[in-house]
């Protein structure tokens, strides 16, 4: 089977303290694009589950969120792996706080419901994956949503209508782990306007959910590029320019495609890494069965 997985984009992303179990307590709103991970899962008769890429630098082993995903799929379901081949076709990039990895797992997760006849529904599999990682819920569901506390507690938003995205992805790796270190040493944490948020998402104020989109990572994260990309994107016609995840991904959000193209077309003159992408609404779509 043959799934596209969504990256997502975060125009909201706060931390609101910690949980008993010592995770972080998060605020969301995201957004499905399409940049898109492709995931080809075929069963074999090794009993093991064996990972497949071009790509180098992925780990190709139990490290990597599209093994732990299986791996939970067969412990949770209780279902005996015959044997399964996982190939990932990367096109979003790597740690660069667009749910990359997450976007893989969730990829698998759906697969393999499908291919053993599990009978979960997104929501069993969203339940499931947020034992892997705080973005794989919002991978499987994807469209527009909040998204709370680890983030398995989605709400779905209205969809954003009639725009478009540039991604650039410095030439730069954050650590996840590292940025939620460096959120609870912050002393001083200005957090984002929630509540003003959710009700501009909910009720189509676009002038609005621009002013409120915020990314508290930003104060803590150091991209030394990030300046100098949103300075491009707001020269360009970007209503809204921010950091996505714990970054160093910037994307700008473009009520026109053709402003988008040339956006792009001047940041792919500093940056290997440049996307134009669309709003989806949903995470996973099936290619192949």
């Amino acid at each position: 089977m043959k799934v596209k997985a969504a990256a997502k984009i975060n125009l909201l992303l706060d931390v609101m303290g910690t949980l008993p179990d010592g995770y972080h307590s998060l605020s969301m709103v995201m957004q499905s694009v399409d940049c898109c991970d492709t995931i080809t899962v075929q069963k074999t008769d090794t009993g093991k589950i064996v990972l497949k890429s071009e790509d180098k630098r992925m780990p190709l082993d139990e490290h990597n969120i599209a093994y732990k995903a299986a791996a939970l799929f067969f412990k949770e379901t209780e279902i005996k792996n015959p044997g399964i081949e996982i190939e990932i076709e990367k096109t979003i990039p790597m740690a660069a706080g667009l749910a990359g990895g997450s976007a893989d797992g969730a990829g698998v997760l759906y697969a393999l419901n499908d291919m053993f006849s599990a009978g979960l529904s997104l929501w069993d599999l969203a339940r499931m994956g947020e034992k892997i990682g705080a973005d794989v819920p919002f991978s499987l569901i994807g469209g527009t949503a909040l998204a709370m506390d680890k983030g398995g507690v989605l709400a779905p938003l209205p969809m954003l209508q009639d725009c478009c995205f540039v991604l650039c992805k410095p030439d730069q790796d954050i650590s996840t782990v590292g940025a939620y270190k460096l959120i609870d040493e912050c002393p001083c944490l200005r957090h984002a306007d929630n509540t003003a948020m959710i009700y501009a998402m909910r009720n189509g104020e676009f002038d609005l959910m621009c002013k409120k989109a915020q990314n508290v990572f930003e104060q803590v994260i150091e991209v030394p590029q990030r300046p100098h990309i949103k300075a491009v994107m707001r020269e360009f016609g970007a209503s809204l320019a921010l950091m996505s995840g714990s970054g160093p991904t910037i994307y700008g959000l473009f009520k026109h495609i053709e402003d988008a193209k040339k956006c792009a077309e001047e940041l792919k003159k500093n940056y290997k890494e440049v996307f134009v992408a669309a709003p989806l609404s949903s995470g996973i779509e099936v290619i192949e069965k």
